[in-house]
């Protein structure tokens, strides 16, 4: 018997790599130069989207120059009540608040912003694109280019697409679940979360290449079931991070300076 899922999830990541190639080669160059120069890679999503940027960074196999931007604010921890699904879908769909998280956030000139979003119409990950842009971030959006053609709700008149930089397609349908069951209305099965952290992969490896072929190395995260490595080693990339952190949020300052003399 073959799988129901993971048959039909695999041909369509393979499907869509072929499609992404472009794509995959220029958002793995923006982010090997934003490395190269000392830069950041920020990550971003809301909802379930928020999974593909824990799933990149801090992990084993991931390396530093990543900086995960996870608001708790627009990812549920209950179903129902407080920091249930109901208030982050609102929250998600809801202008300008983004722009509010983002601003104490060290997004500076040169880095680059990966931004996840299934159907590409959430404000939060539109209003995110056009702040990035707005301060001379690369945006790169991982979606669905099946939603790419409903009718916009943003103000801008855009969808997350149409407000990037670079496109990468996770191929996933217009419904997400990709299973159909005899005897059922409706597919089962989500695919867009693990397409795009399959698509994501695929760009933390070609970026790793990329800086070797320029003969950088950067320290990564081995799990200590390794022989000869040990807890201690991750928590020496963990300093490391925190310099560039710091370092980033000391170029930050004078842009953070200016947003909060412009907010009274």
């Amino acid at each position: 018997m073959s799988t129901l899922f993971i048959s039909k999830l695999a041909a369509i990541a393979e499907k869509t790599a072929g499609e992404n190639e472009a794509a995959f080669e220029a958002a793995s160059k923006a982010m090997s130069d934003t490395l190269a120069n000392g830069g950041l890679v920020h990550l971003y999503g809301s909802g379930h989207s928020v999974l593909p940027v824990q799933e990149t960074y801090p992990r084993y196999g991931s390396y530093l120059g990543f900086n995960p931007l996870t608001d708790p604010r627009v990812m549920w921890h209950n179903i129902l009540g407080a920091g249930g699904v109901r208030e982050l879908l609102w929250l998600e769909r809801t202008e300008k608040y983004a722009e509010k998280f983002l601003d104490h956030q060290p997004l500076n000139p040169g880095d680059t912003i990966v931004i996840f979003g299934h159907s590409g119409s959430n404000a939060s990950g539109i209003d995110t694109a056009l702040y990035a842009k707005e301060r001379g971030l690369t945006v790169i959006a991982i979606t669905a280019k099946s939603n790419a053609s409903k009718p916009a709700t943003h103000s801008s008149g855009k969808r997350l697409p149409h407000a990037s930089d670079i496109v990468i397609d996770t191929g996933a349908p217009v419904e997400d679940a990709i299973v159909d069951i005899k005897g059922w209305s409706r597919p089962v099965s989500g695919s867009s979360t693990v397409l795009a952290m399959i698509m994501m992969h695929e760009l933390v490896s070609r970026t790793a290449q990329k800086l070797a072929d320029k003969g950088i190395e950067l320290p990564v995260f081995a799990s200590p079931t390794i022989p000869g490595v040990t807890l201690h080693d991750t928590d020496i990339i963990y300093g490391q991070y925190r310099e560039k952190m710091i370092d980033a949020q000391s170029k930050h300052l004078a842009q953070f300076k200016k947003t909060m003399a412009n907010e009274g």
